[in-house]
This record gives structure tokens, sequence and C-alpha cells, in this order.
């Protein structure tokens, strides 16, 4: 391929990369994708794990894909490495935003702050529009801008977003077994100061996969120039690397 491939995965729309994304284009033929339901997709009978899965598998096989590297962020974890597990082989490098081991929320060390998820999940149950104005920006330091905000509204209907906020947060997989079952290189971004995420997560993650490259950044991830400028500079040493190996294979 003339240039490299990355699928970013959604937590819940692919706007949410709105702010990093023309950075990435630079450099990359850049793919996401909106749930089912969000936006203009077609409504599935819920909003859960599995239909994002089923719409990411999609997106690669309508694109033509047969190798990517992934970029995903917080919630969208599950999704990306069970996408990535569906296609063993394809994803080249994947890159996880707010790295973690999994989502539980009590406990020593839980990597999810509870009480801020409960205020977060009362939010949005009275009322989902000041859930998408202030409690996600609050919850990702400001990363979250008031245009991206108003943008999003637009593309979730309310049963939507409250129903699949409830099944997708309460996924608790256990996100170390998946990860040691890939076979890829992997990049680990910490987002310093976020209230969402523990540090702890983040320091369990890395300990666990001490071979991962990690990067800390002020933003979310998914709106950080420094997240993207690492994501461009890992798969780029990935891509190299593989090219030699295969040299030396001939």
């Amino acid at each position: 391929m003339d240039r490299l491939r990355l699928l970013l995965v959604p937590e819940f729309t692919e706007l949410e990369w709105d702010a990093i994304r023309p950075r990435l284009e630079e450099w990359a033929e850049v793919a996401s994708f909106d749930p089912p339901g969000v936006g203009d997709e077609p409504r599935a009978e819920t909003l859960d794990r599995e239909v994002i899965v089923n719409r990411g598998l999609e997106e690669l096989d309508r694109l033509g894909w047969d190798e990517c590297f992934v970029a995903t962020d917080s919630w969208g974890i599950p999704s990306a490495l069970r996408l990535a597990l569906a296609r063993p082989g394809a994803i080249l490098g994947m890159a996880l935003g707010h790295a973690k081991l999994s989502h539980r929320r009590e406990g020593e060390r839980a990597p999810i702050n509870g009480p801020v998820y409960e205020a977060l999940t009362e939010l949005i149950r009275t009322d989902h529009e000041a859930f998408i104005r202030h409690g996600i920006a609050q919850a990702t330091g400001g990363s979250i801008s008031e245009d991206l905000a108003e943008r999003m509204i637009e593309r979730f209907p309310r049963d939507l977003l409250v129903s699949g906020w409830g099944a997708i947060t309460s996924d608790d997989t256990d996100l170390g077994d998946l990860l040691a079952q890939l076979e890829c290189p992997l990049l680990f971004a910490k987002h310093v100061g976020c209230l969402g995420s523990t540090p702890e997560g983040f320091e369990d993650a890395a300990a666990a996969f001490p071979h991962a490259k990690t990067v800390a950044v002020k933003d979310a991830p998914l709106s950080s120039a420094k997240f993207a400028d690492a994501l461009r500079e890992f798969c780029e040493e990935v891509a190299a690397r593989d090219r030699q190996a295969a040299r030396n294979a001939d």
C-alpha cells in the first residue's frame, strides 16, 4: 500500500476524532464510522459491543483494506480489540487512548473513577444534551469543544444515547486477556489529569504489557496533537520494521 491506513474506532461517534483527524490525514489514509443508529446509520435493535464491532468489520470490507493500523480511546477499546481479534493478521499495530486492563469502577486500583462515572450516568438519564455539552467536556478536561458537542447532540437520538451508554459502559471486559491475544505492536496513551480514568489503571496496563510504547498527553488522546504525532511515529516505525523484515525474508 502506498500510504499507511488507519481505522479510528469510535466510542460513540466518529466525530470524536475531528480535532486531530486532519493531522492524521497528512500521512495516512484515515477511515472511521458511526455505530448503528448514530447519525445516518440505520438503527439496530440496541447499541452494544457486537453491533459496533460488526459495523467496523463492514467498514474494513467496504474499504477493501486487508491491512491497517487501528486507534481507539477509552470506551472504544473493547470494540477495537474484538475487531482486531476477528481479523487476525490484518492489524499491523494498535493505539489505545486511556489504556487500561478493564473498566472496573470498584476495588483497589480501579481503572475508572466510580463517583465520576455515576455522576455522568445520572446526568445522561436526566439531560442528555447537558451530558454531551458539559459532562463529556468536564470528564475530558475540556478536550471536547462546544461546537463539537453541538454536532454530537445532532447525531444522537436521546433514547439511543441513554440505552447505548448503559450497554457500552456496563461491559467490564477483561481487556488484559484480549490484549494478550493480539500479535501486533501496541501504543498506550495516558491522559494526564483525566477525571474519568485513574492513573493506576494506566500504570497497571503499562506494567502488564512492558513492550508497549507509551505517551502521556494533557488533552484526551482523541483530541491531542501530541497523541496524533506519537501515533504517526509509532505507525511509521512499525511499517518500516515490517518492510525490512520482508526484505530480509526475500
